[in-house]
């Protein structure tokens, strides 16, 4: 097949661990095959050098507010325009990818038209460099990973495949603080289009690393990111899928916790039905409360 992803991040200074674990990501990436095109937008110190390192595009030039945090809305634009191929993965700089994203990926554009695919990520302290020449690098590390590190919570999203011109207006979300990413998935849903768990089939690892509070987490730009996503109603998470990636291909997501979810979520996706599904759950309420009192 074809090469047929343009895979693009912002990462942040490359300095100290910052460096190390961006390193080994951006590697990671490079080693897909077949290969992908790799985009990596900023300024940033050592981003352009990094860039010209692994041989990768770089732009320099993306918006930003007035913190000089770079906005989603931007990056996500420009890539889609600057893209050779038409499907897209936005990833966070510190994910490292497996030979099986492809293949999973693959699958995916073989059977949907639009689609966007996420997955949960395995939480890993890599503190080094990794030895990439080293054949079994992937398979060390995945013993690793299984042994010493954890599934990240449903809440976490580290990547987004999708097909060119599935985002066009995006708020002026501030990337790398919070909700601005389960937003996206909320769009999706919102629009109707298949939105695809592929942690069964898709195995990345975020490399732990320090965070800044109350900078990254709790300052103003988290305030406003949820305030530009609508508010807490709008933070979907993979959870919210409404498909599964399996061995056997693309199944529709029938779980009970999928389910429950979705009755929770019908009044924001579908607002027209928001005052019929708010008054049964009165009269559910009502009627369990009767049903304890007795």
């Amino acid at each position: 097949m074809p090469n047929m992803l343009t895979l693009f991040s912002i990462p942040k200074p490359w300095k100290g661990h910052i460096s190390v674990i961006q390193q080994n990501a951006v590697q990671s990436w490079t080693l897909l095959r077949p290969a992908c095109e790799i985009i990596l937008f900023g300024d940033d110190q050592g981003t352009e050098e990094m860039a010209k390192y692994f041989k990768v595009r770089h732009f320099p030039q993306v918006a930003r507010n007035e913190y000089n945090t770079p906005l989603v809305s931007d990056i996500f634009l420009k890539a889609q325009r600057l893209a050779k191929y038409d499907i897209l993965c936005y990833l966070n700089s510190d994910i490292i990818l497996m030979s099986n994203f492809l293949p999973a990926v693959r699958s995916i554009v073989g059977s949907k038209y639009r689609f966007l695919v996420v997955g949960q990520r395995w939480n890993f302290e890599q503190k080094e460099l990794i030895n990439f020449n080293n054949p079994e690098w992937e398979y060390l590390l995945k013993q690793k990973v299984y042994k010493y590190g954890h599934l990240n919570p449903k809440t976490g999203i580290d990547y987004l495949v999708f097909k060119r011109g599935l985002y066009k207006n995006i708020p002026s979300f501030a990337v790398g603080r919070p909700a601005w990413d389960n937003w996206m998935l909320f769009y999706t849903r919102l629009q109707k289009i298949p939105l695809i768990n592929a942690t069964a089939e898709i195995t990345v690892v975020h490399q732990n690393h320090e965070i800044k509070y109350p900078t990254e987490y709790e300052g103003p730009e988290h305030k406003r990111n949820l305030e530009l996503a609508g508010g807490y109603c709008h933070v979907f998470t993979i959870q919210d899928a409404t498909h599964v990636l399996t061995k056997k291909g693309v199944r529709w997501s029938l779980s009970k916790e999928h389910l429950h979810r979705h009755c929770q979520t019908l009044p924001y996706l579908f607002p027209r039905t928001r005052p019929i599904i708010f008054f049964l759950r009165y009269i559910y309420r009502l009627f369990h409360m009767n049903l304890i009192k007795k």
